[in-house]
């Protein structure tokens, strides 16, 4: 299996195109692939496929605990970054785990652009106070929470403890502190759910601090992030993750016999 390995701001993927194939991955096999011992390693798996209704493609994106999961920002302008290598085009239509999104390939090389990806739309009575902090989904569930000297935060240890509070639904969610900086941007750091570890970057997460906050303009350990968005007074709309994306490199991956 040919697989090619993107990473938006260090948030990391293992890609394939699986028009042809169809081929079905198990959880056990997605969780191998993503292992950073054993496998290839990355945050997380996806499958180009074929779609209809005049999408360009439908992302199917598996989290490295082998698991479907909700929406991934920095996956959905990874896959787009991966369309356009495959001819599909600079302005691309394609379905995602919470339904339709485009996404425009602003600059590309061949190996390193900036991609900006259209997220869902967030109403205003969906963002709540909770806890300490904010509690929204752009496509995966984020808890934001304001917190002191981010740079020495144990991200890992609060953020495993609040993602799995009865607060919230069962399956839980991503965990996002927050810091402002002197220059005006916001400091963001990510612990996700499936992962199950801090990432280097989240899409998901830096959409939901840049709504809650109003700060346009993010850092996270990866780079930089842009958010642009409408507030109507009722919500968030027309909202733009804008980021960078790389091409690591590529590969083949031999599965093991059964």
């Amino acid at each position: 299996m040919e697989f090619y390995k993107f990473d938006g701001a260090g948030n990391d993927f293992v890609i394939v195109d699986n028009r042809k194939a169809h081929r079905q991955f198990g959880e056990d096999e997605v969780a191998l692939i993503c292992h950073r011992r054993f496998g290839v390693g990355a945050d997380g798996f996806m499958t180009l496929e074929q779609a209809e209704n005049g999408y360009d493609f439908e992302m199917v994106y598996c989290n490295s605990d082998g698991r479907v999961g909700s929406m991934c920002g920095n996956g959905g302008r990874c896959i787009a970054a991966f369309a356009h290598m495959l001819g599909l085009g600079s302005h691309l239509h394609f379905l995602g785990y919470d339904g339709p999104h485009d996404a425009d390939i602003l600059s590309w090389n061949g190996h390193v652009g900036i991609v900006s990806l259209g997220m869902r739309s967030v109403k205003v009575h969906d963002v709540s106070r909770l806890l300490d902090g904010w509690f929204l989904n752009t496509g995966s569930p984020h808890y934001v929470q304001r917190v002191v000297d981010l740079e020495h935060y144990d991200v890992f240890g609060e953020g495993r403890r609040i993602r799995n509070m009865a607060d919230f639904f069962p399956e839980g969610t991503n965990v996002d502190f927050i810091e402002d900086l002197p220059d005006g941007r916001l400091f963001v750091r990510t612990y996700e759910r499936g992962v199950e570890d801090e990432t280097w970057a989240c899409g998901t997460g830096v959409t939901a601090c840049a709504i809650v906050t109003g700060n346009r303009r993010l850092l996270t350990r990866g780079g930089d992030f842009r958010v642009d968005f409408d507030p109507t007074g009722t919500a968030y709309d027309n909202v733009r993750l804008i980021g960078p994306v790389s091409l690591n490199f590529k590969g083949t991956w031999t599965f093991s016999a059964q």
